[in-house]
């Protein structure tokens, strides 16, 4: 059985034809022109229409799009690819749930400014007609991701700086982002979470946990690693920490210590590389001041909780 998704909305080209981005504003389950789909959105046809529009200081095309998928293959094409990216950050889609195999080479690189996605190879000549125009270009980034907020905002979350959020982040309501937090596509929360560290490629972190200040969780892209790390609810991971392993529900990692798969920790059964532990419950990770030593042992305690308070985002 294929699961179908479809989305309709507007494609920015650039003038050798190559796909900068795709905005879906509207998109969901099923294909597109189904019974349901009609129902849902009765008038998409006329708000959307079919007239393509050139933008001449940017030099691209902006055209309407509608588009059916199949899910359970490889993204086909830079549109195939988008209508992924906005499930997964509209939460219609958990991190994983979707084949994104091979989306790097759908994807085209571009230039993100404040006028919208601008062709590589005609930057300073979209600079030149906006200066002459009166206008400042402002340029984001460049990279074959956009940042989310641009395309989806989520309801019930904060983020507090935009570029820190690609577009393909799952952000679960409640979920906070601060400044220096950072969340990749196909990765995120799955409840309400404080974020302040970084959440790489294929990360997903359970309710109620805190990604610290400063710490760290591998992702699968930049080693070639194949494992999905994740974080179970009700975790913390201290300012500056990081992990390479899972962690289960429960778990604390204490500021400053970073525990791959290989690192050697005392448990009192002995000392076992530290992928030996990963995903079990209640475990404290921490260093003894005077050996250096990592250490796992049981939890006693609690570290407290999250603020409800800095997490309800009306």
């Amino acid at each position: 059985m294929t699961r179908m998704a479809w989305g309709a909305g507007l494609t920015t080209e650039a003038s050798d034809g190559t796909t900068l981005d795709v905005w879906y504003r509207w998109f969901g389950w099923g294909e597109f022109g189904d019974d349901e789909m009609v129902r849902a959105y009765p008038d998409l046809d006329d708000q959307l229409g079919l007239r393509e529009l050139r933008d001449e200081l940017r030099n691209v095309s902006v055209r309407p799009i509608r588009l059916s998928v199949d899910v359970d293959q490889a993204p086909s094409s830079a549109a195939d690819a988008y209508l992924r990216l906005h499930l997964l950050s509209g939460r219609l889609a958990r991190p994983h749930s979707l084949n994104m195999d091979g989306i790097f080479g759908t994807l085209n690189n571009a230039v993100w400014t404040n006028l919208g996605p601008v062709s590589v190879t005609e930057l300073d000549d979209v600079r030149l007609r906006a200066r002459q125009a009166g206008q400042i270009l402002h340029v984001h980034g460049v990279d074959k991701f956009p940042r989310m907020l641009d395309y989806v905002v989520p309801t019930g979350v904060r983020i507090a700086d935009a570029s820190r959020v690609r577009l393909g982040a799952h952000l679960a309501e409640g979920t906070v982002v601060m400044h220096e937090g950072f969340c990749n596509f196909n990765a995120g929360t799955l409840g309400t979470s404080m974020v302040e560290g970084r959440i790489s490629a294929g990360v997903v972190v359970g309710d109620g946990s805190d990604i610290g200040g400063g710490s760290s969780i591998m992702g699968t892209l930049s080693g070639g690693g194949t494992e999905q790390i994740s974080i179970g609810e009700r975790c913390l991971l201290g300012a500056n920490a990081g992990i390479g392993i899972s962690l289960g529900d429960d778990c604390v990692v204490e500021a400053g210590l970073y525990v791959t798969g290989s690192t050697p920790v005392m448990t009192p059964e002995g000392v076992v590389k530290a992928r030996e532990l990963s995903g079990r419950d209640g475990l404290m990770f921490i260093r003894d001041g005077q050996t250096g030593q990592v250490i796992a042992r049981q939890r006693t305690g609690a570290w407290g909780s999250l603020n409800d308070d800095l997490h309800t985002n009306h």
